[in-house]
């Protein structure tokens, strides 16, 4: 059931139409989501409905791990030693006896029209249909997934950065709607295997950048690190064309585009490739992680709040353990190291379907006489751009001299 409008109002209608008293309802730990959630509890208060905020949809509240100091940890590394303390083993038994009632509900076309108002100018006429093929939803279908993710958990170290095979939980979209509990999962995939503990890391992941965003609402916004808002980003009509070839797949480097048209098709991508993907954005296309992230947002079935924008945080190098901006990845050599058959290339990028690797893998396809008809030529050549990205660094540096 979803509601359009001001939410105390749409609370308490709700309230007194099926005769409840008290509201209850998992804390919210966005900037817009904690506001919000106080100006419920507060306005209901006074209307005779009390509002209780419960647990978190994390392993560990945002907020609750803190430095010896009492201070928020700021680098991974001492989050998760302070994570790993505080993390419970096992969930809390569901809850039994719970009577679910019918309630008039927003059309899902008034939803979708309200969602296009909120359409950035620069996204022009990228494509807005819903992905074609979307993950079964509900509670029932998290668990299938979970217990096909348990028995091949064990090889999830080897397998999750190749996007070509099935290596991953998919059990994102879940986690973001929790039809599933992060603890849920823990329990389920607990285990000393090698890669049972790479997934129990990337739980962690998830909750730190949770805190991180609990403790600076702003980085949705902003770069972590200050400095970097003084990087020069390219914002002109090229950079729009740019970033609209970028967001349709159609660069003509095959494993970001057909990381895009994975985003486009099914409303997800393999998080290997959002790497690359992110990283040519603001390192190739020179352009403002923040229209990505967006992008993002607005295209991704698991598309979490803070899990994404502090993804392309460390992608840019401007948040918490960044990838150093020095750190281009270079998207012929990902594909060649990632997807050496071109399984995932090939799978997505239909002009290349009946290219072999490792010429599917390379700019354009291919080079010469060897080019595929029908596939992009590259909108950039990548080592130059790599230059240029380093050149606007060192600006940045030496800007950070002068103001010290």
């Amino acid at each position: 059931m979803v509601r359009v409008g001001d939410p105390a109002a749409q609370l308490e209608s709700l309230a007194r139409e099926i005769g409840a008293r008290e509201i209850v309802a998992t804390g919210d730990y966005g900037p817009r989501g904690v506001a919000r959630d106080v100006q419920v509890r507060d306005a209901l208060r006074g209307r005779g409905i009390d509002v209780y905020f419960v647990d978190s949809p994390y392993v560990v509240a945002p907020g609750t791990v803190l430095t010896k100091a009492g201070t928020p940890c700021r680098v991974f590394g001492a989050y998760r030693r302070g994570w790993e303390y505080q993390a419970p083993v096992s969930p809390e038994s569901a809850p039994i006896g719970v009577r679910w009632r019918k309630v008039a509900s927003t059309s899902l076309d008034e939803l979708t029209n309200l969602a296009a108002s909120t359409r950035p100018e620069y996204f022009g006429d990228l494509p807005d249909a819903a992905p074609g093929t979307l993950p079964p939803a509900g509670e029932d279908a998290a668990q299938v997934q979970l217990e096909r993710f348990a028995s091949h958990v064990d090889t999830y170290d080897r397998d999750r950065d190749v996007p070509g095979v099935i290596g991953t939980s998919q059990l994102s979209a879940h986690l973001r709607f929790g039809s599933v509990h992060p603890r849920q999962v823990l329990a389920t995939v607990a285990g000393h295997s090698p890669g049972a503990a790479v997934y129990r890391t990337q739980l962690c992941w998830r909750d730190f950048y949770a805190d991180v965003m609990f403790h600076n609402p702003a980085s949705v916004r902003r770069a972590l690190q200050p400095s970097f808002e003084h990087l020069r980003v390219d914002t002109d009509a090229r950079a729009v064309a740019r970033f609209q070839a970028w967001a349709r797949g159609e660069t003509g480097y095959p494993l970001v585009d057909a990381g895009m048209r994975q985003l486009l098709e099914e409303g997800w991508m393999h998080n290997r490739v959002r790497m690359v993907a992110a990283s040519f954005l603001v390192k190739h296309l020179h352009l403002d992680w923040r229209w990505g992230a967006r992008w993002f947002m607005w295209r991704l079935v698991d598309g979490d709040l803070a899990s994404n924008y502090h993804g392309w945080q460390w992608a840019a190098g401007t948040g918490t353990d960044a990838s150093p901006f020095h750190r281009v990845f270079n998207p012929t050599r990902q594909a060649e190291r990632f997807d050496p058959d071109g399984t995932y290339v090939s799978r997505y990028v239909t002009e290349l379907a009946r290219v072999t690797a490792p010429q599917c893998l390379q700019p354009g396809g291919g080079e010469g006489l060897l080019r595929p008809a029908g596939y992009v030529t590259p909108i950039v050549d990548a080592p130059t751009e790599r230059v240029e990205a380093l050149a606007r660094f060192a600006e940045i540096r030496r800007h950070n001299r002068t103001a010290s």
